[in-house]
């Protein structure tokens, strides 16, 4: 008897209970007909028309839920519950609903749901129908990102022009000036000379980076040696390291083999092997090595040099960045090389990496994907394998 009241009191959660899940199913069935109902009045063809979309765009009803997406759209976070994340998308959709008339706005926003990304878009908005508002957006991101490159490169540009230019023009003036004195014409020559050599040295390796940054920079591909490559790149080093009484050592023939540009890779590797030259000590060594690495071809240039802080390393395959620019100065150096190898090396798929301490040398290691000889071996080859 004293459990009595216990029946009483299931039953009424019970009920609670049941009450609750019927009132949940209901919910959610008027907010799937709601839904339905929106898109099944929308003009016909917009749904799959926004569907299959490239860019961002979704259309929203007179309460401003959205009743058609986009991928694009739900991918960068604009659209979460059929609801505009942004308060500025509202506020443009609020503005073209209440004038009738084509808006556009370009905004800088977090891109993802966390924020933690900033995307540049241009939204445009304008009405659809009598009940709906189509809102689109073009992603300026990777535009803007490649504009501020370019005006970087330009500016440093102009700065890097600047010095050999003025040194031109003043030792011209001053050539002049000293014309009876046939000393200081030698000096002053000599020194023209210098600056000239350093002007078309920039030139080139501006127009070479330009042209990498081409697309269709390994346009003329074909199997090659990196024996070859390192033969010649060596071979173009070798006066400058004897002038000053540095031993080139070669690794051994290697017979691996890459695919990509001769030209561009043998200017790669010639720039690793230039630039261990120019900071290393007179009467020392710099080393070349090859190896197979799963896969890779690796490219190492070892120098007994001054070495790099870690503080520069992540910067110095910058374009015009110089760990020393006096140092730079003096030996010629434009600030590009290393830019002009990370550039080389990516277009052919592979990377380049760095070890360095100061006072011990440098070690720069090239790494590539080797060929693969059963797919760019002659045809005539390729059957005669398969005959034996």
């Amino acid at each position: 008897m004293d459990n009595a009241w216990l029946v009483p009191l299931s039953m009424l959660l019970g009920g609670v209970f049941g009450a609750g899940v019927v009132l949940l199913v209901v919910t959610a069935e008027r907010t799937a007909h709601a839904a339905a109902v929106a898109e099944r009045s929308l003009p016909d063809g917009v749904a799959a028309v926004i569907a299959t979309m490239h860019n961002p765009a979704v259309v929203l009803d007179p309460s401003n839920t959205v009743v058609a997406a986009s991928g694009q759209a739900l991918a960068i976070g604009l659209v979460v519950r059929r609801r505009l994340v942004h308060r500025e998308l509202t506020d443009l959709v609020d503005h073209v609903r209440s004038s009738g008339e084509v808006a556009a706005e370009d905004l800088e926003l977090p891109r993802g749901r966390r924020g933690e990304l900033i995307g540049y878009l241009s939204f445009r908005a304008a009405t659809l129908g009598n009940r709906y508002v189509l809102l689109t957006a073009d992603d300026l991101t990777e535009s803007r990102r490649i504009d501020e490159v370019r005006r970087d490169f330009v500016a440093n540009i102009s700065h890097e022009l600047k010095t050999p230019i003025g040194a031109i023009g003043l030792l011209a003036e001053t050539l002049v000036a000293a014309a009876d004195d046939p000393e200081h014409v030698r000096k002053f020559a000599t020194q023209l000379i210098t600056e000239s050599e350093r002007l078309a040295a920039l030139t080139k390796d501006i127009i070479e980076l330009s042209r990498l940054q081409s697309v269709d920079a390994l346009e003329s591909s074909e199997e090659v040696s990196i024996d070859d490559i390192v033969h010649g790149a060596i071979d173009s080093n070798s006066v400058v390291a004897q002038s000053r009484d540095i031993e080139l050592v070669r690794a051994k023939k290697s017979r691996l083999r890459v695919v990509g540009d001769p030209g561009l890779l043998q200017v790669a590797v010639s720039n690793l092997i230039a630039n261990a030259i120019k900071y290393s000590p007179d009467h020392t060594r710099v080393g070349v090595g090859v190896r197979n690495a799963k896969g890779f071809v690796e490219i190492a240039v070892t120098d007994q040099g001054v070495g790099i802080a870690e503080a520069d390393l992540d910067r110095v395959f910058e374009r015009f960045y110089r760990v020393d620019p006096a140092r730079s100065r003096a030996t010629g150096g434009t600030g590009l090389g290393l830019a002009i190898v990370k550039h080389v090396v990516g277009n052919h798929g592979g990377d380049v990496r760095v070890w360095s301490q100061p006072g011990k040398g440098s070690t720069f290691t090239i790494r590539l994907p080797e060929a693969d000889s059963s797919l760019t071996a002659p045809l005539d080859e390729q059957f005669e394998e398969q005959r034996a």
